[in-house]
């Protein structure tokens, strides 16, 4: 439709449907067609006024869905030229029935009402013309008998008139409710399908984001000590070969135990539900083991009475460790001690891991940490605790994390 057109429908009210496909339109212009066909040989008889009425009254079908308020201004424009000529009912007065409908069910808010005073104020016009101005023009006695018998047609006239076109005009109202109710329920379901589609989104990316946290600390502890006993290895080879061999098998074996975790963890993303590798605190001596094979002089101190703490907190606690002690073989000073602390109190535990950088070694912020730090972050942050590092002018690097206490379930 023109900018112009559509400028003259929105200032009548109009409801401009712009997804009205180009088939619906095509579909009221052939049925409007049709029907000044069908109306067109009783048109005929009546002469010009009659055939000028059926073509205005075609036209207010054609675009009753398209415009609906241009549809009822042009049924009333044939209204007034029927009855300026005189003409009685035609087969043609029909077209007000699709009309009104249209206004109710496709018309906007002023047009939607509109349609409902036409119904009423067409009835009134209508029932006075054909009581008293058709009879009086065609130098008729009016209809009936007597007064209380014209009164009695009259009321009858318009009682049945703004009968017709007030349910005209309510089927319309009605199938409107119906199609608003359809599109609100149709938007419901989409808002729903899209709130699942996000939540489902959001399930995956976290599963996504804690299975990358596990691989990292495995396969990152893994490696950092098989680089440590390889390089131990290699130089004592010739001095010690028995330590070669030791430490071979360190290696041997934190291989082993790397790949079958990371066997459970690509399980994992193949299936709902798996045996994925869930530490405790109670598998830390394995790990302290491990890292001091490694090469790594650890002094492990715990204070306090230890608490139970859910699974989530443990494993939290757990792949912090191995996190900071990972870093500590990788990046610290492997000729000064590293210092480990548990410090319970009733409000959970505090670790502690101090070790000595090394004069290379990156800062905390740098593209080597960029994955450990923020993941220990992430995983103190979810255990409902916090995480922080400091790197103080002694050259020591200190990192600090507070899980809170979390009573195990008994259900």
């Amino acid at each position: 439709m023109p900018e112009a057109m559509t400028g003259l429908v929105n200032a009548y009210g109009g409801s401009v449907q712009t997804t009205l496909s180009r088939g619906r339109i095509t579909t009221d212009v052939v049925l409007a067609v049709v029907f000044a066909l069908v109306c067109l040989p009783l048109a005929w008889l009546g002469g010009a006024s009659d055939l000028v009425s059926l073509v205005l009254f075609s036209a207010a079908l054609a675009v009753r869905r398209l415009s609906p308020g241009w549809s009822l201004g042009i049924a009333w424009a044939a209204a007034v030229v029927q009855m300026a000529m005189l003409r009685d009912l035609q087969l043609y007065d029909v077209a007000v029935l699709g009309v009104l409908y249209s206004t109710a069910a496709h018309g906007g808010r002023v047009v939607k009402w509109a349609g409902l005073v036409s119904a009423g104020v067409g009835a009134l016009v209508a029932t006075g013309y054909l009581a008293l101005v058709k009879p009086l023009f065609d130098q008729a006695a009016p209809i009936g008998d007597n007064a209380w018998s014209m009164l009695f047609t009259a009321a009858f006239l318009f009682i049945a008139s703004i009968a017709v076109l007030v349910l005209a005009w309510t089927t319309g109202l009605l199938v409107r409710s119906v199609r608003d109710t359809r599109e609100v329920r149709r938007r419901e379901d989409a808002a729903n399908r899209e709130r699942e589609l996000v939540e489902y989104r959001y399930v995956v990316e976290q599963e996504r984001n804690r299975i990358a946290r596990d691989m990292h600390d495995v396969v990152a502890h893994s490696l950092a000590v098989v680089i440590a006993q390889s390089d131990g290895g290699r130089f004592a080879a010739r001095a010690r070969p028995e330590a070669a061999v030791e430490a071979l098998e360190t290696i041997a074996g934190v291989a082993r135990g790397a790949l079958g975790d990371v066997r459970l963890l690509l399980a994992e993303l193949r299936h709902d539900e798996a045996g994925a590798p869930q530490p405790v605190l109670d598998d830390l001596e394995e790990l302290l083991a491990q890292v001091r094979a490694a090469g790594l002089d650890l002094r492990f101190t715990e204070t306090g009475d230890r608490l139970p703490l859910g699974t989530g907190h443990q494993i939290a606690v757990y792949r912090i460790v191995q996190e900071g002690l990972t870093n500590a073989l990788r990046h610290g000073d492997t000729s000064v001690p590293v210092h480990l602390e548990f410090a319970w109190d009733a409000g959970g535990v505090a670790v502690t891991v101090v070790n000595a950088r090394r004069a290379d070694a990156a800062p905390p912020d740098s593209h080597a940490f960029r994955h450990g730090i923020p993941g220990m972050r992430e995983r103190a942050q979810l255990a409902g605790g916090a995480l922080r590092v400091e790197t103080g002018d002694d050259g020591m690097f200190r990192l600090i994390a507070r899980i809170p206490a979390q009573q195990v379930s008994t259900v």
